[in-house]
């Protein structure tokens, strides 16, 4: 099984754009997903950044945008989509971000499914702690995510998440104890006939309420809520 940096190296992130269905598409969705944030000033980092599906909406929303990703090819994608935007990208792990960020944060965010990226609760707290020291006084701290907690089952663990005439994504999801193994299955038309192409990673099973008790741990304020497309929204505010 690959780590999540093999997998998205290796497997996703060259069609990650094609999976959003296209960058107009991907930057109307994320400017919908931060309609309460925006307009907005000061900084603002982007965890989980990939391609700039909110990085981008964030700077022309305003702000001053330190976008952070694993994925250099990504973030080759936001930097030739952003020109001209007051956006930084920083290659870096969601726990390190705090070494390319200089100075408070009005806003940091963290969408997309990108926390269950982490391989424990120890690594959450420690991302919500770093999270807090970097947040202004009057800060606030975004993420979205999906909620395994209660893992898909029988034929619902298979997700058809896009297709066109020549190529097919489907996503098989496995329940593995605290983490739920992720399957990506790519058919890709070459020419005549079509080639399988499958790697797997594994994400964390996240309980919304335990990122909510993490925040509220370092002492910020927090609400749950639903969030875009299936996912749950937690927002922590300094005050």
């Amino acid at each position: 099984m690959a780590t999540v940096t093999e997998h998205y190296s290796s497997h996703l992130a060259p069609i990650y754009l094609w999976m959003a269905g296209g960058m107009e598409a991907a930057l109307a969705s994320g400017a919908q997903d931060l309609a309460a944030f925006l307009p907005g000033a000061g900084l603002a980092v982007d965890l989980g950044a990939g391609f700039g599906m909110h990085s981008i909406p964030l700077a022309r929303g305003g702000y001053r945008v330190v976008a952070v990703d694993l994925s250099s090819t990504l973030l080759a994608i936001l930097g030739d989509h952003g020109i001209g935007l007051p956006i930084q990208t920083v290659e870096s792990n969601l726990l390190d971000f705090r070494a390319g960020v200089a100075g408070p944060a009005e806003l940091i965010v963290c969408m997309g499914d990108t926390l269950p990226h982490l391989e424990s609760l120890d690594e959450v707290e420690r991302l919500c702690e770093a999270v807090a020291r970097c947040l202004s006084p009057t800060g606030k701290f975004v993420a979205t995510f999906r909620d395994y907690s209660t893992p898909a089952r029988g034929d619902r663990r298979f997700i058809p998440v896009r297709s066109d005439s020549d190529r097919i994504l489907t996503c098989f999801l496995e329940e593995a104890h605290d983490h739920i193994n992720v399957h990506d299955i790519i058919h890709e038309r070459d020419r005549t006939q079509w080639n399988l192409r499958v790697s797997s990673y594994r994400k964390l099973r996240l309980p919304p309420a335990a990122v909510a008790n993490a925040l509220r741990r370092q002492g910020l304020m927090t609400t749950l809520e639903p969030g875009p497309r299936g996912m749950v929204q937690v927002v922590g505010s300094a005050r």
